[in-house]
């Protein structure tokens, strides 16, 4: 499992808003293309989007499920199929008024040989770490 833990210098419902939006992803996360919801706003459980991205080089193509959506605190998505395929569920909790804590935990990856998980492993908690620094660069400007 990867996980990421940041504090933001900014409201739980300004930050909880962009993480829910996976139209939001290639902001922040390296190696993501496009994203592109298929089911009709608002975000709630059952939503579905479509994901481009890549990962050591390689492409990676997805579609995610919502499967649990507390609105303002929690949502968990599952791609449903994928190359890559993973869990990933993102809280959000309120510091102050205008300051946060952001919690991701991520589960699953690429089926490769035993002798590489570790490293393939190791690569996807850098990638996570770099992508969540992002997040806060870029919702704290």
């Amino acid at each position: 499992m990867m996980t990421a833990t940041r504090e933001i210098a900014r409201s739980a419902p300004d930050v909880f808003a962009f993480l829910a939006d996976a139209a939001n992803n290639p902001k922040w996360q390296n190696g993501m293309k496009t994203c592109e919801w298929i089911t009709p706003a608002p975000v709630a459980v059952g939503s579905r989007y479509d994901r481009e991205a890549s990962f050591l080089g390689r492409p990676v193509l997805s579609t995610f499920e919502v499967l649990e959506f507390d609105p303002g605190h929690r949502i968990l998505i599952e791609s449903t199929k994928s190359t890559f395929p993973i869990r990933v569920e993102r809280r959000v909790d309120s510091l102050t008024a205008s300051t946060c804590r952001v919690k991701a935990e991520i589960e699953g990856g690429p089926s490769v040989p035993g002798s590489v998980q570790r490293l393939v492993g190791w690569l996807a908690q850098r990638a996570v770490d770099r992508d969540y620094n992002r997040l806060v660069t870029l919702l704290e400007d």
